[in-house]
């Protein structure tokens, strides 16, 4: 039996892989340098020129690009009207986001538990905690694959909810053959580095509803509005110049920046490539786990098309002599970097600190006491996947009971 590098052996790499990475290129590196050269470095004409890309992408009406998901899901629950004393049902495997952009209206999350094979939140338990007091479902696409968007569109229809899809996992996945963007009520983009593609930090709001889009256009600029025919008369003529513009709601300074955005319009004229990688490392990958029992694999939902941003392996430790810990800290020894996605939203202090107790979603921590992703990012060479399939493989083969 091969040695492991964190008793001696030798490491599988010589060098560390991570589990995602930005890929920029040339032609990346030279919009930008364009940009910076340009008349216009904050929100100009390359924002103008994203959000048509996002448009297109997504075959949805409006996008909105923010500075990172963080305000896009807080920009959608406000003009959901989500406030005080409402509540919004989310999934708990997630990043904090997902369930703190309820916080930030004043109302209250909800952890609905997740479907034990495909990882996603379970449209049941979704259904077991709608109160009168429910306002708007955040589900969020975890790793890519599309939630179960046809129950969950049936339960908001029955209960008047807004369906707010955080794909900042998903764009480029598809739910029966319909580009995510075009699912929900409101959709939300993150295009933070390790996404599939990057503007250095970004978001993006995308909705085919008018009244949310134009909320949304305010909200991301203080709430100021520009557009003279929406508010003045002709009795107005001393405000009449081009200066001249009126606070319609409180909002905040949500704005890309053209340099951001430049780089975000380079990234998704790469994004079919991008995913097709992606897609392709995966098949890789389910093909040397499939014959590992003590390895367990995430599930599709059929009608699902993902995009594949992170794979995700769940030990079976039952079978195995370790903990998770130790088979992660074994995996960077043999310097293949792998990350934990993620810590149950509601074992975090301030979550605690206001009530919420574990053992809410039995199925999600269950799961999450097992899982980790391994590499997965398009500049990714076969060699490098044979080399994270060998560390996983040479530790199970040593931990295995």
């Amino acid at each position: 039996m091969e040695e492991l590098a964190i008793n001696g052996g030798t490491p599988v790499r010589s060098e560390k892989i991570y589990y995602g990475s930005q890929c920029i290129t040339k032609e990346d590196v030279d919009a930008v340098a364009q940009t910076l050269v340009s008349p216009f470095i904050t929100c100009g004409p390359k924002v103008d020129e994203a959000e048509e890309k996002l448009r297109k992408i997504t075959g949805a009406k409006h996008a909105i690009v923010m500075t990172n998901d963080t305000a896009a899901l807080h920009t959608a629950c406000v003009i959901a009207g989500v406030g005080p004393g409402d509540e919004v049902i989310t999934t708990p495997l997630t990043f904090m986001a997902s369930a703190n952009c309820a916080l930030y209206c004043g109302a209250k999350p909800v952890f609905a538990d997740i479907n034990p094979k495909t990882y996603q939140i379970d449209p049941k338990s979704i259904r077991e905690h709608i109160t009168e007091k429910t306002k708007a479902i955040v589900a969020v696409d975890y790793t890519g694959q599309v939630v179960e968007v046809e129950e969950i569109r049936k339960i908001c229809d029955e209960f008047n909810l807004v369906f707010i899809e955080d794909a900042a996992h998903s764009i480029g996945s598809k739910y029966n053959g319909i580009p995510v963007g075009s699912l929900a009520d409101i959709t939300t983009f993150s295009f933070h580095p390790v996404k599939t593609v990057t503007a250095g930090e970004g978001g993006a709001v995308i909705t085919n509803n008018d009244e949310y889009a134009r909320k949304a256009y305010l909200f991301r600029s203080h709430g100021m509005e520009h557009d003279h025919s929406k508010f003045m008369t002709p009795a107005d003529e001393d405000n009449g110049g081009v200066w001249y513009y009126e606070q319609q709601l409180l909002g905040m300074n949500l704005r890309m920046t053209d340099i951001q955005a430049a780089l975000l319009s380079s990234q998704l004229d790469k994004l079919d490539r991008f995913v097709k990688r992606r897609k392709e490392i995966v098949e890789m990958y389910n093909a040397a786990f499939a014959d590992v029992p003590e390895i367990l694999l995430e599930e599709d939902i059929p009608q699902s098309d993902s995009s594949r941003h992170l794979y995700v392996i769940r030990l079976d430790l039952e079978k195995l002599s370790c903990t998770r810990r130790e088979f992660f800290e074994a995996m960077s020894a043999e310097n293949v970097q792998c990350q934990v996605h993620y810590i149950p939203v509601y074992w975090m202090p301030l979550y605690q600190e206001m009530g919420y107790k574990k053992g809410l979603c039995p199925v999600a921590e269950d799961v999450y006491k097992g899982i980790m992703s391994i590499p997965l990012y398009p500049m990714m060479t076969d060699e490098d996947v044979d080399d994270v399939i060998r560390a996983v493989k040479k530790l199970v083969d040593y931990y295995r009971k």
